[in-house]
Parts: structure tokens; sequence; C-alpha cells
């Protein structure tokens, strides 16, 4: 947890959607928050769809947008966790259920809720995600049709003002999301700011994400209880200097 005398400057990798929120929740807990999102992102929009669907699985906020443009609102939709249910609700979805973890709850959600007789599922996921959730669903009975609904490319460049706060020694903490934008954020940093950026203390979403902070040199993570951004976000607290 935090100590006194700790640095205000909390990193946030975090792309959008999520990013504002996040950034916003940091600023109110008394910090100063530095948005560097990892990831950027490019929604796909969907070609004809060539079934009628019992329900949609959405992996990620991200996929939001293409299940508003694609399904109708009565549509039942199941949601990863709590922040992905409430954008979908957002969208117009009049039937969403959260699973209020990870592709292991989501799955769990869904085969205890609905049977394979009910109809195929409509899985929207990142290119190169949702295939172990898809077979985890298939093995279970079920007919599963996925499609991306959005590319996650890694960051090119760390912002000129993150590179400056890190090397004066203003961020104390690191926020990542995923294992894949740790590795994407540490693969934009310029080896000269390496030192300083894993002397920050990283709030991670996964065992998964710290490992890859352990390999890249990482002194310290800490992994939420939970794998979203509430547990993330209580495990950075409130900084015990307020906000400067």
């Amino acid at each position: 947890m935090p100590t006194p005398g700790t640095s205000p400057g909390v990193l946030v990798t975090r792309p959008e959607p999520g990013l504002s929120e996040t950034l916003a929740a940091v600023s109110a807990a008394g910090w100063v928050p530095y948005a560097s999102p990892a990831l950027c992102i490019t929604a796909h929009t969907l070609r004809a769809l060539p079934h009628h669907f019992a329900a949609c699985v959405l992996t990620s906020g991200q996929a939001v947008q293409a299940a508003q443009a694609a399904l109708p609102s009565a549509c039942p939709i199941y949601a990863v966790g709590d922040r992905t249910a409430q954008r979908a609700q957002a969208a117009g979805f009049t039937a969403v259920e959260s699973a209020r973890g990870d592709a292991e709850a989501l799955a769990a959600l869904i085969i205890h809720a609905r049977t394979p007789e009910s109809g195929p599922l409509l899985l929207l996921s990142g290119a190169r995600q949702g295939m172990e959730l898809a077979d985890r669903l298939r093995q279970a009975g079920f007919r599963v049709v996925r499609r991306v609904a959005y590319t996650a490319r890694p960051a090119r460049q760390i912002a000129p003002d993150v590179l400056r706060a890190l090397r004066a020694g203003e961020i104390s903490h690191s926020l990542f999301f995923s294992s894949e934008s740790a590795a994407s954020w540490i693969a934009a940093l310029p080896k000269a700011y390496r030192d300083a950026a894993c002397r920050t203390t990283a709030i991670v979403i996964s065992q998964a994400a710290a490992v890859v902070l352990e390999k890249a040199g990482w002194a310290q993570s800490v992994v939420a209880r939970k794998p979203n951004a509430q547990a993330m976000l209580a495990a950075l607290g409130f900084c015990p200097e307020g906000r400067s």
C-alpha cells in the first residue's frame, strides 16, 4: 500500500473506453494521473451475420459498439464484468448480465444460465482473443460464432510528459489492465527510461500481467484481488499526501 512520502503520480495505461473514467477515479483518490494508453483500438464493423442468436457474449467493453450496430436491443447480453455490462446497458440493451470476473467466470455464467438448445451464441472479442472461451463453450455443447469486434495495436511511443515525469521521479505507481497492454507499453518505452519505470509500484489485473513486468525488471507488482478496474483502484487506495 502507498506510504507517506510517495510521489503522487500514477501511470494509467488503459485505452478508451475506460481511460477517462479511470483517470477521473485516480484523481478523485488524490493522485495525479498520467494518461499513457498502451494500446490503440480500432473498432470493426461486422458483416451480415448468418444467424439469429440466442445471446451475445462480450469479453470487453471495446466490443459494445459492434454489438450495438449488429444486434437488436432485446438480444440477451452476457458481459465479462460490471463495466462492460454497464456500457451494454447504456448502448440500449435491455437484458444484460455480468459475470463479474474473467473469461472463466463468463463461461460458468453462460453454462449455468442457458442450454445449448436455446440457440447459437455470438461471441464478440478482440483480434486473437476469445478463442479459449469459445472452445470452453463449445465443449459444453454450445454452438458459438466468434467475430472480431475490434483490433488492439501496440502504442508506438510514450508521451513526452510521461517520460519527463518518470525521469523526475514524479510517478510512483503504474496501472496495467492486461498482460498484452503491459508488454505493449514496455515495448514502446525508450530504454533510457526503463529503470525509472521499473521503480514504480505496478498494480496489475492478473498474475499473467505481473509475470510480464517481472521479466521486464519491475521491482514490485501488486495483483488486484479481482480481475477488474475497481479492484485495481482499491489496491491503489488514496494518496497519502493528498492532491498536490
